[in-house]
C-alpha cells in the first residue's frame, strides 16, 4: 500500500485517481482465498484505511459523494472484530470497494462488468468442473471480444464440454475477452473449426430469431448450439448445417432481441433444465 504521505503530496484529482488503484489492489488482496500469503494484515489495513478516509476527507477539493464513502470507511475501519478470511466479503472490504467506485466516478472512470472485481480471485481448478457430456458452443464469427469472453464464463457457469470458434471469430486470447471471461478462458477446452466439419458429428441446432419457441423446443440431450454474429446473425449456410432445427427467445419489447451473450445464459438455462430432467 502506498504511503500517504506520498498521497497527500499530490493534487486533488490525480490523489483520487491513485488512491482508486490502490484501493483496487488492497480490495483483491483482501478477497485472496483464505490463507492467501498476500493477504494484508487486518490492524494495518485498517489503520490505512482509516487515515485515507481522512487525508480524503478533509480535503476542500473532495467531492461530497467521495467524502461520505471516505467517512463510512472510517467508521468501518475504527470497529474492527471481522475476519478478513471469513466466508463473503467483510463490513471493511465492502467499505473499500464503495470508496473505490466513488472515486472512479469522480474521475470520470465508470467501470463496466469486466472491470469488477471477482470475490473468488484465486486460481480455480479446472478439475473440479462438473461437465454435461457432449455439450457444445459454436460462435459464428462474433466480432466482440467481450461477448466471447462473457460466453466463455456463462458455458464454464453451466458445464458446457466445449466451446468452438469459427475461424473469423474474436480471440479469446484478446485482453477484453479474458477481462470478461474473469478466468474461464484458461478453464474451458476450445478450438476453431468450420461448422462443416462439426455438423452430422452431434445434434446441431442455432440460436436465431425465427425459430421454434424456448419453451417448446425439443432440446437433444447433447450437441451443439450454434451462435450468430452479433450484426448479421447466422449465415443462410449455417443455418442449412443447423439439421436440428432453430429456437428462438419469446420477446414482448419493441426492440425485439437480445444481446447474445444474455440470449446465451437464457438459452443454457432452459437446455441444462431439460438434460437434468
Amino acid at each position: 500500500m502506498i504511503p500517504l504521505s506520498k498521497l497527500a503530496k499530490l493534487a486533488p484529482r490525480h490523489r483520487m485517481r491513485k488512491a482508486a488503484l490502490v484501493l483496487e489492489e488492497v480490495e483483491r488482496l483482501a478477497l485472496a482465498g483464505e490463507g492467501g500469503g498476500n493477504r494484508p494484515d487486518e490492524g494495518e489495513l485498517r489503520r490505512w484505511a482509516s487515515g485515507l478516509a481522512g487525508l480524503l476527507s478533509e480535503d476542500a477539493a473532495t467531492p461530497e459523494p467521495v467524502k461520505a464513502a471516505a467517512g463510512a470507511l472510517d467508521k468501518v475501519a475504527g470497529s474492527p472484530g471481522e475476519d478478513l478470511g471469513a466466508p463473503g466479503p467483510s463490513g471493511l472490504v465492502r467499505a473499500v470497494d464503495a470508496l473505490r467506485h466513488a472515486l472512479l466516478g469522480a474521475t470520470g472512470q465508470a467501470p463496466a462488468d469486466w472491470d469488477l472485481i471477482d470475490p473468488r480471485t484465486g486460481r480455480p481448478d479446472r478439475g473440479a468442473r462438473r461437465v454435461l457430456p457432449g455439450v457444445k458452443v459454436y460462435l459464428d464469427d462474433l466480432r466482440s471480444p467481450f461477448n466471447v469472453g462473457s460466453i466463455f464464463r456463462t458455458s464454464d457457469a453451466f458445464g458446457v464440454e466445449e466451446l468452438l470458434l469459427s475461424p473469423a471469430c474474436a480471440d479469446p486470447l484478446h485482453p477484453r475477452a479474458r477481462r470478461s471471461a474473469m478466468g474461464a478462458v484458461e478453464l474451458l477446452p476450445w478450438r476453431r473449426s468450420r461448422l462443416e466439419e462439426l455438423s452430422g458429428s452431434a445434434p446441431t441446432f442455432a440460436l436465431e430469431l425465427g425459430g421454434d419457441d424456448l419453451d417448446e423446443f425439443p432440446f437433444p440431450p447433447a450437441g451443439i448450439v450454434v451462435l450468430g454474429s452479433e450484426e448479421l446473425g447466422i449465415s443462410r449456410e449455417t443455418r442449412e448445417l443447423c439439421s436440428y432445427g432453430t429456437v428462438s427467445i419469446p420477446m414482448a419489447g419493441a426492440k425485439g432481441s437480445l444481446n447474445v451473450a444474455v440470449a446465451f445464459g437464457i438459452l443454457m438455462y432452459a437446455w441444462t433444465r431439460v438434460i437434468k430432467g
